[in-house]
């Protein structure tokens, strides 16, 4: 439905979408909309822990963009912010993951979310030598609901920056060419949403409303209540060279 709409690219994301069936389930998703509904893009936002080359050798050719969550390249940091990853050191794994997706040709890119704990840091030399195709970095984001319990809201609030932080880490990385930024005002307006029963999610109000199903009453009624902002969809970038056949990448 959602082709026939005209989607040109889909983003799987999570939660971590490589948690289910270690990545059996996510990866049948990717080979069906590659090759069977044939989306010039079809990418997934992971934080790269569960992900084995195995993954790679099976389903990579079917994948256009690989983004990986990293907020940080000081592990203690890491452990502030909730990215720790047990044994396993994070930033390590960041760049197995880079060579992955240098062998097996899909593009390599980095999401950031600045928050109180790392905008005073300085990524340019990390970013530099891995070489993403897009280093996405957004301003810490409340969202109401987001996360269980009732004092999840007060939780996150700690984490919360300022307008000014945020530019003054734009402006200490304005040299990284592959860079874009996306304030809280920009996040909020200008994605399409959907959850697993196949609604939109507004976040207009600062909480994810969701639409009906479009499995119930059409992509067409439903998307009228997404909340989305095509103008400010392309002011942020959102529409790029985001098929792998059409990049020219040294991979």
């Amino acid at each position: 439905m959602l082709k026939e709409g005209g989607m040109e690219k889909i983003n799987f994301s999570g939660g971590e979408p490589f948690l289910h069936d270690r990545g059996e389930f996510v990866g049948k998703l990717v080979q069906f909309c590659k090759q069977d509904l044939e989306l010039p893009s079809v990418s997934i936002v992971s934080n790269g822990s569960l992900i084995r080359k195995q993954w790679f050798q099976k389903y990579g050719e079917y994948l256009d963009i690989l983004a990986i969550s990293c907020d940080s390249f000081d592990e203690d940091v890491n452990v502030l912010i909730g990215r720790h990853q047990g044994k396993k050191n994070h930033v390590e794994n960041l760049h197995k993951l880079r060579q992955w997706c240098r062998e097996y040709a899909v593009a390599f890119k980095i999401n950031s979310v600045i928050n109180r704990f790392n905008v005073e840091e300085d990524m340019n030399e990390q970013i530099k030598a891995l070489n993403p195709v897009r280093w996405k970095v957004f301003q810490c984001l409340l969202i109401e609901g987001e996360n269980s319990g009732e004092d999840a809201l007060r939780e996150a609030e700690k984490f919360v920056i300022s307008d000014e932080d945020f530019d003054r880490f734009l402006d200490r990385h304005k040299d990284v060419s592959c860079l874009v930024p996306e304030s809280n005002q920009k996040m909020r307006d200008s994605y399409l949403i959907l959850d697993e029963y196949m609604r939109f999610l507004n976040c207009r109000n600062g909480r994810k409303e969701p639409s009906k199903s479009i499995l119930d009453v059409g992509l067409e009624a439903a998307i009228k209540f997404s909340g989305f902002d095509e103008k400010m969809f392309l002011k942020r970038g959102g529409k790029y060279v985001w098929s792998k056949a059409d990049m020219k990448l040294d991979w």
